[in-house]
């Protein structure tokens, strides 16, 4: 039985033996010479099939246990961060959104301020304007009144 006997299976590998004391890895590709080891097979990662050899000490299926229950929590990290990113993703569109939005007032808010400006600079003008308008029909009006009292007493 060659080493894809299924998840949790143990098989005959043939594959080259690491040098003397070398470990072997845990993402080797699947042996293809002729010298036949244990191993077991854990899963395909990318096309590329995942074995795990056996450690002179006999606690290999507890590694593996080990090792599967590492694989379940670091995907259910994954699986995590990902809805996290989705969430932040979502968070920041609105948030690009509110502040497209805020600049569209803020831009609308200082066009009515100018307009606003322009409107008093006029009526500040307009006031001034009639102020020494009003001045100098109060000057002629006196004047009127002297030419009239002055008329009325040499008469």
């Amino acid at each position: 039985m060659g080493c894809r006997g299924g998840a949790g299976k143990r098989g005959r590998c043939a594959r080259p033996g690491p040098a003397e004391g070398a470990p072997w890895s845990l993402a080797a590709p699947k042996p293809r010479d002729a010298e036949a080891q244990k191993c077991f097979f854990v899963g395909s990662q990318e096309g590329q099939e995942v074995f795990l050899l056996p450690y002179p000490s006999g606690d290999a299926s507890r590694q593996i246990s080990d090792l599967k229950f590492k694989l379940t929590k670091s995907e259910q990290e994954i699986t995590a961060l990902e809805q996290n990113v989705i969430r932040l993703e979502s968070q920041v569109s609105r948030y690009k959104s509110a502040a497209e939005n805020a600049e569209k007032i803020e831009d609308e808010l200082k066009a009515e301020k100018r307009k606003l400006q322009r409107e008093l600079r006029s009526a500040l003008d307009k006031t001034e304007e009639l102020e020494v308008s009003n001045g100098h029909l109060v000057k002629r009006l006196e004047k009127m009144k002297a030419n009239r009292s002055a008329l009325l007493s040499q008469q």
